[in-house]
């Protein structure tokens, strides 16, 4: 009864766990999809060539799935494993659907259409297809694929080997190669070396550096652009020349080069979608390559455009190599690194690369194919901490796709940033050198203060502060002398609050509060608080004291590092749930195992994303909710 039962997966030719790429799909497959950053599924269409038939399609997924192992690949519900199951293990997830007229935006909402229906990685084929008939002919056929096992690169790879064995050019392709294949190439110790260096560079490392420039005074929504640029297209291809680097990084470097110019920032964190397929064993490959990494950009003031380009390719190039060992391990200490200094390390830019157009939004009628068009939607939705751009290079156009909280930019900052970029790769490909500006060209808003570890927004962390039982007044304002400034809380509480209480509060809430950045310390000063203090706080240790937290203080004991003793989940007197669980040491891949036993224990209330941050976990076991009492027959309910 105390031990959680061991999944049975089907009947496989070989299993192994999950490599450190996929480790991250495999985590966000349990984040609530509104939540999620990665698209699961991706999806996207390709035409039927005439005379193809309906038979043809089958038999070409058939032949695809022999040829991918991914495409037979199912993964574990609760631990990073994967099975790879032989090539008639099952059917091709294929159906048919008729459409009355097959036009590009019946195929568009076809496409949006299949992504949404959900795809069980952990049971079924980890893909689904759909053909479109009109007239009874097939007319596209639209693939979605689950991202743990097939990235997007990947996707666009089955695509094209599916037309073209529809249009009868299959040439041989290259080997496939299965992720189970590159496992034996990491290197633990290589890995902790790693992780110790990437947690040293990204210590000193100013984050948000966005926040105070730009956006509406009360921000409450998001905006998504995308622009479209024919002339863009032949200048950075002049650019990637001229530097002799791709076009994605460019278009990275352009984005850290507009960031300087605006905010004054030459060091600040880009969060950044490198793919290894470098080798060509490895781009007939639709398995998971590609990888988000923490890039450091750190630019020398007055430096030319090339400078910037080669620091942009090195620091990518180090992200990748540092990222491909253990991610789990690594988000677990930077947890732990950040609640130690009291930041929340949110980096600048999302930058990611896709290789083949996806439509955000629907184009306005009467739009010239041939020029500068720019569509914008605004939802009020929960803004955005960071900037996500996304990039793409097809068919003689570049495309770039914006999203933006408004405290971040507003919907006209917005439209400007690519036009901006635009014309800095125009400057660029004419000749010009676009040094690194030594300071900004852009005020700060009103009501931001930049503290060591990036920026605070002053009245928002008063918000936070009385947020907390027991504070009767609070003024936040900037403090400390030279080198070393601090933001000081001047609160007027209650005899039982404690400045130990303050910070914890602060910890716990500022994820919480959009558009929040902690600084890199507080100096709470409560009435019996000496102001002006240095040094953050110690908080005190706590056991576990209601149900919820003991149940989950159990279910931590159990999923960190090591064996629990048998017959029992863990020791849960031992953990402190006045820390996060980093500093625990569960990791991502953990998560679903403690979530599980939650369930168990009769809790659920929290998400999976919630788990991975700096929470304590008293603030976390307060969202723990019991399951309702089940509905016994004749309307009863169990005692």
């Amino acid at each position: 009864m105390n031990h959680l039962p061991e999944p049975s997966p089907a009947i496989a030719t070989r299993s192994g766990p999950l490599t450190w790429v996929q480790q991250w799909h495999w985590f966000e497959r349990t984040i609530p999809s509104p939540r999620r950053v990665n698209p699961t599924p991706l999806a996207d269409h390709c035409h039927v060539p005439p005379p193809a038939t309906v038979a043809d399609i089958h038999a070409a997924l058939a032949s695809l799935t022999a040829r991918h192992e991914a495409l037979r690949t199912t993964v574990d519900p609760l631990r990073p494993i994967q099975h790879v199951h032989r090539a008639d293990w099952a059917p091709p997830p294929v159906d048919y659907v008729d459409v009355p007229a097959a036009d590009a935006g019946t195929l568009e909402a076809a496409t949006a259409a299949l992504a949404a229906c959900p795809i069980d990685p952990e049971r079924n084929p980890p893909w689904r297809a759909r053909v479109l008939l009109e007239t009874g002919k097939p007319y596209a056929v639209l693939v979605a694929a689950h991202h743990v096992v097939i990235d997007g690169w990947g996707l666009a790879v089955l695509i094209n080997q599916l037309h073209d064995q529809l249009h009868g050019d299959d040439a041989p392709a290259e080997p496939s190669i299965h992720p189970l294949d590159t496992i034996s190439a990491q290197h633990p110790e290589r890995a902790r070396a790693a992780e110790r260096e990437w947690l040293i560079r990204l210590a000193s490392n100013p984050t948000g550096v966005l926040a105070p420039f730009g956006g509406t005074d009360n921000g409450n929504g998001r905006h998504r652009l995308q622009h479209r640029s024919v002339g863009a297209y032949d200048d950075l291809d002049r650019v990637a020349r001229r530097y002799r680097v791709s076009p994605e990084v460019v278009v990275l470097a352009a984005l850290a080069h507009d960031v300087v110019t605006r905010t004054g920032e030459h060091r600040f964190l880009a969060s950044v979608v490198v793919s290894n397929r470098a080798r060509a064993a490895l781009r007939n490959s639709i398995g998971v390559r590609a990888l988000t990494v923490p890039v450091q950009i750190d630019l020398r003031p007055g430096a030319a455009f090339g400078e910037v380009v080669a620091s942009v390719a090195s620091a990518s190039a180090a992200a990748y190599r540092h990222g491909q060992y253990d991610p789990a391990e690594l988000v677990a200490a930077q947890a732990r690194m950040d609640r130690r200094r009291g930041v929340v390390a949110v980096p600048t830019i999302e930058y990611n690369c896709y290789s083949w157009p996806r439509d955000y939004l629907v184009p306005a009628q009467n739009t010239p194919p041939d020029g500068v068009v720019t569509w914008i939607s605004s939802a009020p939705d929960e803004p955005c901490e960071t900037l996500y751009v996304d990039f793409s290079r097809d068919a003689g156009v570049v495309t770039l796709d914006v999203t933006v909280g408004d405290h971040l930019l507003d919907a006209g900052q917005a439209m400007a940033l690519p036009a901006r970029l635009c014309d800095l790769l125009r400057a660029l490909a004419d000749g010009a050198e676009c040094p690194v500006p030594t300071r900004s060209l852009t005020p700060a808003a009103s009501g931001w203060w930049r503290a060591p570890q990036g920026w605070a927004c002053l009245t928002k962390v008063e918000d936070v502060l009385r947020g907390h039982p027991g504070v009767l007044d609070v003024t936040v304002a900037p403090g400390g002398e030279g080198d070393e400034p601090h933001l000081v809380a001047h609160a007027r509480v209650a005899h039982d609050v404690t400045p130990g209480d303050l910070h914890h509060h602060v910890l716990d809430h500022l994820g919480e509060v959009p558009g929040i950045l902690a600084p890199g310390r507080y100096v709470l000063s409560p009435t019996d608080f000496e102001p002006g203090g240095t040094g953050t706080p110690r908080v005190p240790s706590r056991m576990p004291a209601t149900d919820a937290e003991r149940a989950l203080a159990t279910a931590v004991a159990a999923a960190g590092p090591g064996d629990p003793p048998a017959g029992s989940f863990g020791i849960p007197d031992a953990v402190d749930m006045n820390r996060c669980l980093a500093d625990h040491g569960v990791t991502l891949v953990a998560i679903p195992r403690l979530l599980a036993l939650l369930h168990q224990s009769g809790f659920t209330g929290i998400a999976p994303d919630e788990l991975a941050g700096t929470a304590s976990l008293g603030h976390l076991a307060a969202a723990l909710e019991p399951f309702a009492p089940r509905a016994q027959r004749g309307g009863e309910t169990s005692p």
